[in-house]
């Protein structure tokens, strides 16, 4: 089946056709792991694995690559605030991103290279664009010279006549305020981040990294990177430029780019104070999956409005999906999952998709064994997680209220950090389970959770 996908290079739709027959190769920007990912970060996480999922389903291999950014001036900053060392706050990040990635049934990507284990090949990246004119050395790094960058206006759409505004780096000696940093010479404040190369001692700014780690992980041209819309400009624009520049091919052929999650009519971030966590979710007791069905009903391309009554919505829905679901398992509709194939494939066009989920849950003429095949092969697409256990469970802990669905989500956030050594975590989110009225206990088959006895 063939996938459609939105091009931000083009601005249109177009039928994905791969570089290396079925191998899809896909690059991911990942996080700079010097706080909790918010749930704007992770809707687009969870649009890259319904990405992912969705060609998987149709049968492409992926070869999925996510970067980790572990050295940057908000990690130094961070890092000096905190006391630690950089790398220790980079683990500790990195260990809370995918312990939400667990929680909300991410497919952890199939490579997760950390910029510091690239500083190497960025070096060398640098110095060919140096060698070919296309950087130049400045008093306080080096710095890539975008007047010489082909079509640089193109991905944002940019009208550089018109442009009387750019990121602005320190340099007092740039040839021009639209040069960016692909290197920052080492300064007092580095906090133990400088590395030596041949044009000085210093560390790599923050566009060359993905450049350098897409390259090696993937190869000089790739089928699709993805992001959030804040990265089209500058970070997206700045790596086709010194991409292209130093391999002399075409970067990439396809750029999917998530919308906003907006809050009060502003974007969702962490410069503006009104970010809330998949912690702060599961806390006011929803599950993980409800956001990520909350996620799934807006398209990816259109803004996402966050309001908890949204959410709640969500679980609500879900907890009735599942009740569709039963103990045996038929026959997959071929129609059913014909419609379901083109919708995805349109464009991941998940508003949609659910609906039809919804059409085979109210079908009479399907037995429930059939049904329960069919939205479990949706289920592959949407990654709710419906297989998970049965419905009796399923409907018996909501009867019997055995279990809070925000204790559940929490053990499970608890299990993923413990399997990543996070002792410290680990133990901060038995206490917060205990608060709550519940017992974990670590068993050879998993955790164990009861409820607390008030009396002892």
């Amino acid at each position: 089946m063939d996938v459609t996908l939105f091009n931000t290079l083009t601005r249109s739709l177009e039928k994905f056709v791969p570089l290396h027959e079925r191998e899809v190769r896909m690059y991911h920007c990942g996080p700079t792991v010097y706080d909790f990912a918010h749930i704007g970060n992770l809707r687009t996480f969870i649009v890259n694995d319904i990405l992912r999922r969705t060609l998987e389903y149709a049968g492409y291999e992926v070869n999925q690559v996510m970067n980790i950014t572990d050295v940057d001036d908000k990690m130094i900053a961070r890092a000096r605030e905190e006391g630690v060392s950089i790398q220790t706050l980079a683990r500790e990040y990195t260990n809370f991103l995918l312990a939400d990635f667990k929680a909300l049934n991410i497919i952890t990507p199939h490579h997760l290279p950390r910029a510091t284990e690239h500083v190497g090949g960025m070096t060398v990246m640098i110095e060919k664009l140096l060698r070919d004119g296309f950087a130049y050395v400045a008093s306080d790094g080096v710095y890539f010279e975008v007047a010489k960058a082909k079509n640089y206006e193109t991905l944002a759409h940019l009208n550089l006549d018109a442009e009387t505004e750019a990121r602005v780096e320190s340099a007092r000696d740039k040839k021009s305020p639209r040069d960016f940093a692909l290197w920052k010479f080492e300064t007092s404040d580095d906090h133990n981040t400088a590395y030596d190369a041949s044009f000085g001692r210093g560390r790599p700014g923050w566009h060359i990294e993905c450049s350098e780690m897409a390259r090696d992980a993937l190869g000089e041209t790739i089928d699709i990177h993805t992001g959030g819309v804040d990265l089209i400009f500058p970070h997206h624009t700045n790596e086709i430029a010194q991409s292209e520049a130093a391999n002399g091919k075409p970067f990439v052929k396809v750029w999917v780019h998530t919308e906003f999650v907006m809050i009060d009519g502003q974007k969702m971030s962490k410069s503006l104070g009104n970010h809330t966590t998949l912690k702060t979710v599961v806390e006011k007791g929803f599950s993980p999956f409800a956001f990520r069905y909350f996620v799934l009903g807006a398209n990816y391309r259109s803004k996402l409005n966050f309001t908890w009554e949204g959410v709640e919505g969500a679980q609500t829905a879900l907890t009735r999906l599942e009740s569709h679901i039963g103990a045996d398992v038929g026959t997959i509709n071929a129609d059913y999952q014909k419609r379901f194939m083109e919708t995805i494939t349109a464009d991941l066009d998940t508003p949609r998709a659910l609906a039809l989920a919804w059409e085979v849950a109210k079908d009479n003429s399907l037995s429930i064994a059939d049904k329960t095949a069919t939205l479990l092969d949706f289920d592959r697409v949407f990654g709710l997680g419906l297989a998970s256990e049965s419905a009796d469970s399923r409907l018996g802990r909501r009867i019997k209220s055995v279990i809070p669905a925000n204790i559940e989500a929490l053990a499970r956030m608890r299990e993923a950090v413990r399997l990543a050594k996070n002792w410290a975590e680990s133990d901060k989110i038995r206490v917060e389970i205990n608060s709550l009225g519940w017992n974990i206990e670590d068993t050879d088959k998993g955790p164990k959770i009861s409820k607390l006895d008030r009396k002892q």
